[in-house]
């Protein structure tokens, strides 16, 4: 039998200790590393799944963006052709109604030549040429809202057309309502100047009608404005680019969305019959974009 001595002994058990103390060491670097490899791994897929994850919502976005300006599109689409086909059959009944206007006024014209000044026929048939020439100025709308009139383009100031409407406009407006002008613009634009006289007046008459029994103000603003793809893009076939920004504003009662959803349709009115054609927006409508302009509620 050998037994070691206790030396020998207590050598052994401390190499012993001392390769276990190295594997144990090794052993827990090693599963240091590979838990920061893990952790590193994870931080990758949840970073991988964020994008992910941005991307779906992007994606779900550009979709629900794509079906709106879908749907919008239509809807363009259909009031687009509305107004056409109204367009083409007003413009022909008014071209016939032309004509037999032409033969009231001039078979009224000759009979009042035989007709003494300050009799009572004689005053009828002022009457009746009066209304020949109301109806003769809604002719001339409905020819313009189908766009069968030539317009005469040409370099004009709006700040000059807009100064002199409303010089025209201001002494029939009751002193309830109060007028402000905010021109901070000169600049020329190519137009026919009668029609924008017209846009104007008609805006500022629907502004006058929304205030006349409680009064309020009207203001009429002229400013510069330069519209990047983004703004343009919420235009019907406006491109980027400088503008002439025109608003007419009151404080009237205003319409509920229903009203505005058909504010510009020929024929729409809100007024009480006998008071509104329902021809006024709808031109205005039809003026602006035959500019190559828009026009918003």
């Amino acid at each position: 039998m050998f037994f070691p001595y206790y030396s020998s002994f207590l050598r052994a058990i401390k190499a012993k200790y001392e390769s276990s103390k190295t594997e144990i060491k090794d052993m827990i670097e090693n599963t240091h590393k590979q838990m920061i490899k893990y952790a590193e791994d994870l931080a990758k897929m949840v970073k991988d799944l964020k994008e992910e994850n941005a991307l779906l919502v992007k994606a779900k976005r550009e979709l629900e963006e794509s079906y709106t300006e879908r749907i919008k599109l239509q809807d363009q689409l259909r009031q687009a052709q509305k107004m056409e086909a109204i367009g083409t059959l007003a413009g022909g009944i008014a071209h016939d109604f032309n004509n037999i206007l032409s033969g009231i006024f001039g078979f009224t014209e000759i009979v009042m030549m035989d007709i003494p000044e300050g009799s009572v026929a004689r005053s009828m048939l002022d009457e009746v040429l009066k209304a020949g020439i109301r109806a003769k100025d809604l002719v001339g709308q409905i020819l313009k809202l189908s766009r069968k009139t030539e317009m005469e383009y040409m370099k004009v100031q709006i700040k000059m057309i807009v100064k002199e409407a409303m010089k025209l406009l201001r002494p029939s407006l009751p002193s309830t309502i109060e007028i402000r002008e905010n021109f901070s613009t000169s600049r020329e634009i190519l137009a026919d100047p009668t029609q924008i006289h017209q846009v104007v007046m008609n805006l500022c008459t629907n502004a006058y009608n929304a205030m006349s029994e409680d009064g309020g103000v009207l203001e009429i603003a002229l400013l510069k404005e330069n519209l990047d793809e983004e703004s343009a893009a919420e235009f019907e076939d406006l491109i980027p680019g400088p503008y002439i920004k025109l608003t007419i504003s009151d404080t009237g009662h205003g319409m509920d969305e229903e009203v505005m959803d058909q504010i510009f349709d020929p024929y729409f009115t809100t007024k009480e019959k006998g008071r509104g054609t329902g021809l006024g927006l709808s031109v205005v409508h039809g003026i602006v974009k035959s500019h190559g302009g828009a026009i918003t509620v």
